[in-house]
């Protein structure tokens, strides 16, 4: 045992640090660090216990020991989860100025959000007492059911999720066409994603600095504002390729400088603003480059009779040397042979362990009957310690991972955000949080799945207790039954039976999850435009997402219609038009083999747009002509009327988008005007961003707004 421990426990604490190294962000201070990794070691040190634990019962010793590290372990997860966690993510979240004021702030957030559990809770226990006066367990016993409950529930159906997602994912992933197809898909989203977050940055900057300007040097709100001015500052040094463009003001942005509250609140908004900018540049930037490298792939198989069965990268040069061909053939036999052919079987393996912990979970409410594989497996080796714990330590890692994979994605789309280098601290707390809460009943479901000759207990069970026995309340054989449920709810997700439901009945999408199983039906022409210009801009030796931001703009809230050969000219990004994308790439191998691919995708796009096109016209055409002429005089001018349906919809498109600005106008030059005539201050801010010494550099595609100095006004 103490080989393993000497082993396992140095391994989790290394396998920490770097997962928090490569995920957190380079503003997350020392003592959050700290807290995560600390919290992180916990939990794992359950799951390293549990084969331990399991052992130790086998060959019946008592090992105090693990009883130690059980107590430990599980009490500092405790503490934690609900008191240190919670109060450290509501400090870092706080936008004031001084400590006593962000732990006043994370306090009484915290407070509010305990005092409406326990009400809820309190209200349960009154129920429970009234249509139940008699149980065997007392006050602590329920608490620990309704606990034990929770996570044994959720984490069941988290675990039936990712049991079913995580190989099927890595299966189609596997696939190139299927994963260009995804990332064409993510790096569409990402750069809509990107360009609203650039734009929520510099609306910040925007404010920050009319705000500044408005405080005067004698106000006694000045010294906050300096405090803002300077992370403003730094925040520019540290990204001096960020190029604020543009910047509005909404209905209440001139009003944070009324007290100590509201100029905390404009300092967490620019600090929020900065960390979504960075999150999603990094994200695209992934997205991209995986895109690209995807593409090297694709093509350097296809010509590998040409090229010697190696390697060429469009990021870097040939290898020189020795060792260069060798090691360009060795690259070529990985990434376009062998990488592919071991993720399938990687699939296939989880797709077994999955199968086979679905008929472990399925088979618990039989008594008498042992078709847990991993129960044999562990029974089979004996008393062999090493092999005991291995046997058990495995399977218990891999329900780990499905169900931290199903929180986290759950978590990503409402909660927080777990971008490499670019995790923030409250994300981190907040992530922290979650698998703390999760371990121990992960660990009591995998138990329930081992069966101990001699039916006797491990340490952890009788800690933890049994829920049948705790409270009568979930009645007896609570613990068989839940784990069927989840059987059943796995295998629902496994034949699509939600996505039929939900396509069944169309007004139900907007419950529908979206997944990368959604971006398989074909690809984004968009996301194509943006990765081939990426190339080109590459290749000219510019950075990844220099140039996406305008290229980004066009591309939200309209639709794309490219036609590869038509002769249309190059205008100016804020005209929603671009050149011929091959007139941009430069006529080297890699551009001409990217160009013509993507010219063949987006050609097959738009004969659907085209065939879409004309359905749509000859239903709009039927209300007012016969339905016989309409098709006869419909078919030989398809072509002519689609072009015009086409121009007269971007007419009408661009006659609402007018008619919408002007009615968004006129009351923000009502409401400025008058502020301005109310307040001297704010007409000096004004004044000074119309002054024509300022810098007057056109950032924007659609805003001329101008970005003054810092510096208060006297």
């Amino acid at each position: 045992m103490l080989v393993f421990y000497l082993i396992s426990l140095p391994l989790t604490m290394g396998m920490v640090i770097l997962t928090l190294k490569y995920f957190a962000g380079p503003d997350v201070p020392t003592y959050v660090f700290f807290t995560v990794g600390y919290t992180w070691f916990c939990s794992l040190s359950i799951i390293v216990l549990v084969p331990a634990d399991i052992w130790t019962t086998i060959v019946g010793h008592s090992s105090g020991g693990i009883s130690f590290f059980w107590s430990l372990t599980y009490w500092s997860t405790f503490l934690l989860t609900w008191a240190v966690v919670p109060t450290l993510q509501g400090y870092e979240d706080a936008g004031d100025f001084t400590v006593a004021e962000r732990l006043r702030t994370s306090i009484h957030g915290n407070l509010v959000f305990y005092l409406c559990v326990s009400s809820l809770g309190l209200v349960g226990l009154i129920l429970f007492i009234i249509f139940h006066k008699k149980w065997s367990g007392g006050i602590l016993g329920f608490a620990m059911a309704c606990s034990n409950t929770f996570g044994l529930v959720t984490g069941a159906f988290l675990l039936g999720f990712g049991l079913s997602e995580i190989p099927k994912g890595i299966w189609k992933n596997a696939d190139w066409t299927t994963r260009q197809k995804v990332l064409s898909h993510k790096v569409a989203k990402m750069a809509v994603k990107l360009d609203g977050a650039h734009q929520e940055f510099s609306n910040s900057i925007v404010v920050s600095q009319a705000t500044s300007n408005q405080i005067s040097k004698r106000d006694p709100l000045r010294p906050y504002m300096n405090v803002i001015d300077s992370m403003l500052d730094q925040m520019l040094k540290e990204d001096p390729s960020f190029k604020p463009q543009g910047g509005r003001f909404g209905e209440n942005d001139m009003d944070y400088d009324t007290d100590e509250k509201s100029m905390a609140t404009l300092r967490r908004r620019l600090r929020i603003a900065r960390e979504e900018y960075c999150r999603y540049r990094s994200e695209y930037m992934s997205f991209v480059f995986e895109a690209l490298e995807l593409e090297d792939t694709v093509k350097n198989y296809e010509r590998r009779d040409a090229t010697g069965w190696k390697f060429i990268s469009s990021f870097r040069p040939e290898r020189t040397g020795k060792l260069g061909s060798s090691l360009d053939m060795i690259e070529f036999i990985w990434r376009c042979v062998l990488r592919k052919e071991l993720e399938k079987l990687f699939a296939i393996i989880l797709g077994c362990m999955s199968a086979a912990i679905l008929l472990a979970e399925a088979t618990i409410l039989p008594s008498g009957v042992d078709l847990s594989l991993f129960s044999i497996l562990i029974n089979s080796v004996g008393k062999q310690e090493m092999l005991v714990q291995v046997a058990a330590f495995i399977p218990l890692m891999y329900m780990c991972v499905c169900t931290y994979y199903s929180l986290f994605k759950i978590g990503m789309l409402m909660f927080y955000s777990f971008t490499p280098r670019r995790t923030s601290s409250v994300s981190l707390l907040m992530i922290c949080s979650m698998v703390a809460r999760y371990a121990p009943p992960i660990s009591y479901n995998f138990l329930n799945l081992i069966h101990v000759p001699g039916n006797r207990k491990t340490i952890f069970e009788k800690r933890m207790g049994n829920i049948d026995d705790a409270v009568p309340f979930f009645g007896k054989g609570f613990n068989k039954i839940y784990p069927l449920i989840m059987v059943i709810y796995t295998l629902l997700l496994v034949t699509n039976f939600f996505d039929r439901i939900i396509d069944y009945f169309g007004n139900w999408k907007i419950f529908k999850y979206q997944d990368e199983a959604d971006d398989t039906d074909g690809f984004d022409p968009s996301g194509l435009i943006i990765l081939q210009k990426e190339r080109s801009w590459l290749e000219r030796g510019h950075k990844v997402g220099d140039h996406v931001i305008p290229l980004a703009r066009n591309f939200n809230g309209m639709s794309i219609d490219i036609e590869p050969g038509s002769n249309n000219t190059e205008k100016a990004p804020t005209e929603g038009q671009f050149k011929p994308l091959k007139e941009e790439v430069q006529h080297d191998t890699t551009g001409e083999a990217i160009g013509k691919k993507y010219s063949g995708i987006i050609r097959e796009h738009q004969k659907k747009q085209v065939s879409r096109t004309k359905s749509t016209q000859k239903d709009s055409t039927s209300l007012t002509v016969d339905a016989g002429n309409s098709e006869s005089v419909m078919a030989p001018a398809s072509g002519g009327l689609a072009s015009k349906w086409e121009s007269m919809k971007s007419g009408l498109l661009n006659f609402k988008s007018n008619l919408e600005a002007n009615r968004f106008l006129q009351p923000q030059e009502n409401t400025m005007s008058s502020r301005a005539s109310s307040s001297e201050s704010l007409d000096e801010i004004f004044q000074r961003l119309k002054q024509p010494t300022l810098d007057h550099r056109d950032y924007g595609a659609d805003d001329n707004m101008e970005f003054s100095k810092f510096g208060p006004s006297t």
